[in-house]
């Protein structure tokens, strides 16, 4: 298997992630806030581990499910690389 798959899919990840933040960064300060409230949660990924934080338990919540959402897609597909290998 050509590695280069990877790095196409690593780079487009990548794009498609500061896209997402740009547009939240945008909607944000475009004024959708009049109650002055605002929640949300976050999920910085060393490796296999999740560093996760949040301005209230539902949002971290979720993301706590999308973290470990996110560290078994990881694995499975290290096991499928390691066996194909």
């Amino acid at each position: 298997m050509d590695a280069s798959i990877f790095y196409a899919l690593g780079i487009t990840l990548f794009i498609v992630g500061v896209i997402v933040i740009i547009t939240a960064i945008i909607l944000a300060s475009s004024g959708n806030l009049k109650k002055g409230k605002m929640k949300g949660a976050g999920v910085i990924m060393i490796g296999p581990i999740p560093i996760i934080f949040g301005t209230d338990k539902k949002s971290v919540k979720m993301v706590i499910a999308l973290a470990l959402a996110l560290v078994i897609i990881m694995l499975i597909i290290t096991v499928i690389y390691w066996l194909m290998r």
